[in-house]
């Protein structure tokens, strides 16, 4: 029976694509450095930050990763919400499951999940939220999955992650779990849906039905 829904944050809670873009040329910009391929964007947009500032910066090897580390620390974070888009039915099927399930969040995201969360008001609505500052390996490593499940002490099959990268894939499969895949059809997962409330009518919710779930 279905327990514990757990969350990618770029690419389900939010359209973060323009975000991650406009902060990662912004590291580029502040070292003169040429702005992102769209296939430096793709890669920006589902790696950690330390993985990231690498693969963008991997051409450019005069600059000190020490350099990019702390102008990245110090750069407010704040102007680039608001290129961050909400999932348009996002409060809604949190409103509707969170009588009914655990929730929680793994991210590859790193200081600056509190913040996002925060501006969105979306703190209250996740249990658990795991960084990639929070384990020994960021995903699609198994840490953070392990982490959560031992924090709700439920079985895998008690729990299904929502993801929309083939990072997310290898995450739910180092572990073994169902996936869910949010608005990517070509994406190897047990279900596909454009949006969140069609997640209601998938099999692990409708097992998990009674007078208060969906």
């Amino acid at each position: 029976m279905l327990k514990l829904v757990i969350f990618d944050c770029d690419g389900v809670l939010f359209d973060s694509r323009e975000a991650n873009r406009s902060y990662y040329n912004q590291l580029l910009a502040q070292f003169s450095c040429p702005i992102m391929t769209e296939e430096e964007v793709d890669y920006v947009h589902t790696h950690n930050v330390t993985e990231s500032v690498g693969y963008i910066f991997r051409n450019h090897s005069k600059i000190a990763t020490e350099a990019v580390d702390k102008y990245r620390t110090e750069l407010d974070y704040t102007p680039f919400l608001q290129h961050m888009i909400m999932e348009p039915d996002l409060m809604e099927f949190l409103t509707l499951i969170k009588p009914c399930y655990h929730t929680a969040i793994s991210t590859n995201r790193t200081t600056t999940m509190g913040q996002v969360l925060e501006m969105s008001n979306l703190t209250p609505w996740f249990d658990q939220v795991v960084t990639a500052l929070d384990t020994g390996k960021p995903k699609p490593a198994p840490d953070a999955l392990h982490m959560i499940l031992d924090n709700f002490k439920v079985g895998i099959d008690e729990a299904i992650f929502i993801g929309d990268s083939d990072v997310d894939r290898l995450h739910a499969a180092t572990v073994g779990m169902d996936l869910i895949a949010y608005k990517n059809p070509a994406l190897d997962a047990k279900y596909h849906v454009n949006n969140f409330m069609s997640i209601t009518q998938l099999p692990p919710f409708k097992a998990a039905k009674n007078n208060r779930c969906p």
